[in-house]
C-alpha cells in the first residue's frame, strides 16, 4: 500500500515539476521551437560534416551553425532592416496624407457602382457599410504601418531571441541524437512508437519549413517585382507582406495583389491592372499551386485540405510559428492514430 502511495505521489510531483518547468520556458517558446526546427533541417549537414572532419562534434556543430547563419540568418536580418525602413516611410506617408485610404475606397466605389447596387438588391444596408469599410481600410493600413514601426523599435528583443535560438541550436546540433535517445528511454510509450513519432516530427518539420519558406520567398519576390515594375508604392514592403500571407495556402498573396489590381482599374489604369491580374493569377498563383503540393503536401503525406486547415488554425493560435506547428500537430495526430490502429486494432 505504501509503495503504491509513494509511486503515485512521485508521479504527481513529476507532473507538477514538468508543468512548472514548462511555465518557466514559456517566454522562450519561439526561440526553443525554431532552434528545434533549424536543428532538424540542418541535421543532415551536421552528419555530413562529421564524415568529413571526423568525430569532432563541437567543430561540426560550429561549422553547421555558421553555414545556417550565412544562408538564413544574415539575409533575413538585411531583409528585415530594409522592410522596417520602407514600412516607416509608408507610415509617414499615411500620416502626412499622401496616401489616403478613404480616397482609395471612394475611387473603388465610383469605379464599381454595380457593387453597391448588388448589395442593395441583396437587402444589405450600404449606408453604414461604406463607412465601416472605409474605417476598416484606414485602420488596417495604419495597423500595418505601425506594426512595422513596432518591429523596428523591438529590434533589441528580436536580437536577444535570435541569439538564444542560435545558442540552443548549437547544443541541439551537437547533442541532438543523445537527447532523442534520452527522451525515448524516458517516455513510457514504447520505443518503436516513440521513434516513429520522432521520425514523423522530423519529416513534417523539414518539409513544412523548407517548403513553405520556398513558396513564401518565391511569391514575395514575384509580387514585389511586379509592384516595382508597375511603380506601386512600397514594393519591398508589400513583397514581404505577400511572402508572409503566402503561408496561408490557396489565398495567400492574392489578399494583397488583387485589391491593388481593382484599384488600378478604378483609377483608369487598365493596362497595369490587366498586367497585374494576369501576372498574379498565372505567375504568382502558379508558384503556390505547383510548388506547395510538391514541397509540403507530398513530403508531409498530408492531404491538401488538411494542410490548409491546419496551417490557418496554427497561424490563428500560435501566430507566425503556427505555419509549422499546425501541420506538425495534424501529422502527429494522423501518425498517432495509425499507430493505434496497427497496435491495438490489428490493422496494417
Amino acid at each position: 500500500m505504501r509503495d503504491k502511495l509513494e509511486r503515485r505521489s512521485f508521479l504527481l510531483l513529476l507532473i507538477l515539476v514538468s508543468i512548472a518547468f514548462g511555465f518557466i520556458l514559456e517566454p522562450f517558446f519561439g526561440a526553443i521551437f525554431w532552434a528545434c526546427a533549424v536543428t532538424v533541417i540542418f541535421a543532415p549537414m551536421q552528419r555530413w560534416v562529421i564524415t568529413k572532419i571526423g568525430d569532432k562534434p563541437n567543430t561540426a556543430a560550429g561549422i553547421t551553425l555558421l553555414t545556417c547563419m550565412a544562408i538564413v540568418v544574415i539575409p533575413v536580418i538585411f531583409l528585415s532592416t530594409a522592410f522596417v525602413k520602407e514600412g516607416i516611410a509608408f507610415y509617414q506617408r499615411v500620416e502626412a496624407g499622401e496616401i489616403d485610404p478613404r480616397q482609395i475606397m471612394q475611387q473603388l466605389r465610383d469605379a464599381f457602382p454595380w457593387f453597391d447596387r448588388l448589395l442593395v438588391e441583396l437587402g444589405i444596408d450600404t449606408s453604414n457599410l461604406r463607412e465601416r469599410i472605409s474605417n476598416s481600410l484606414v485602420s488596417a493600413t495604419q495597423f500595418l504601418a505601425k506594426e512595422t514601426l513596432t518591429i523596428g523599435q523591438n529590434t533589441f528583443s528580436f536580437l536577444i531571441s535570435l541569439a538564444l535560438m542560435m545558442y540552443l541550436t548549437f547544443f541541439l546540433l551537437r547533442d541532438g541524437s543523445k537527447l532523442v535517445q534520452l527522451i525515448v528511454r524516458a517516455l513510457p510509450l514504447g520505443d518503436d512508437r516513440e521513434k516513429a513519432l520522432f521520425k514523423k516530427f522530423a519529416e513534417v518539420t523539414r518539409a513544412t519549413v523548407k517548403g513553405n519558406l520556398v513558396v513564401a520567398i518565391v511569391q514575395g519576390a514575384l509580387g514585389g517585382f511586379i509592384f516595382w515594375i508597375l511603380d506601386i508604392p512600397g514594393p519591398l514592403l508589400w513583397g514581404v507582406v505577400m511572402a508572409f500571407l503566402s503561408l496561408i495556402p490557396a489565398v495567400g498573396a492574392a489578399i494583397i495583389w488583387f485589391p491593388v489590381c481593382l484599384y488600378l482599374y478604378a483609377t483608369g489604369d487598365w493596362v497595369s491592372g490587366s498586367v497585374l491580374l494576369v501576372y498574379g493569377a498565372v505567375v504568382i498563383g502558379l508558384a503556390d499551386n505547383v510548388l506547395r503540393p510538391i514541397l509540403v503536401g507530398r513530403d508531409t503525406k498530408l492531404p491538401d485540405y488538411i494542410v490548409l486547415f491546419s496551417t490557418i488554425g496554427g497561424l490563428t493560435i500560435f501566430g507566425i510559428n503556427g505555419f509549422v506547428i499546425g501541420p506538425l500537430v495534424a501529422a502527429l495526430f494522423m501518425a498517432t492514430w495509425q499507430i493505434f490502429m496497427k497496435d491495438f486494432n490489428g490493422e496494417l
